[in-house]
């Protein structure tokens, strides 16, 4: 029996075990939230890789249009000099 007070006992009873619930659920739901702020994170970090996969091909598959832009020109520029040379 719990310490004698004006309040009905079974309302200390009552209010004892609720808080004894709220503690005994506490650790329960602080692992929930680390769990879900955990992966929250590893979502983050997945879509970060994806985006950055997709903006390093972006960025190569400009290098290669302009490797290639310059390759045809190299033959055009000297097919001009060669042509100037000529009609002197």
């Amino acid at each position: 029996m719990a310490f004698p007070t004006a309040v009905n006992s079974q309302i200390t009873d009552s209010v004892s075990q609720v808080n004894t619930k709220v503690l005994g659920d506490a650790p329960a739901v602080a692992t929930g939230n680390f769990m879900i702020a955990t992966s929250q994170a590893l979502s983050n970090a997945a879509h970060n890789a994806t985006t950055g996969q997709q903006n390093n091909s972006i960025t190569a598959q400009a290098a290669l249009t302009q490797g290639v832009n310059t390759l045809y020109t190299v033959d055009t520029a000297s097919a001009a000099v060669g042509t100037a040379r000529i009609y002197r």
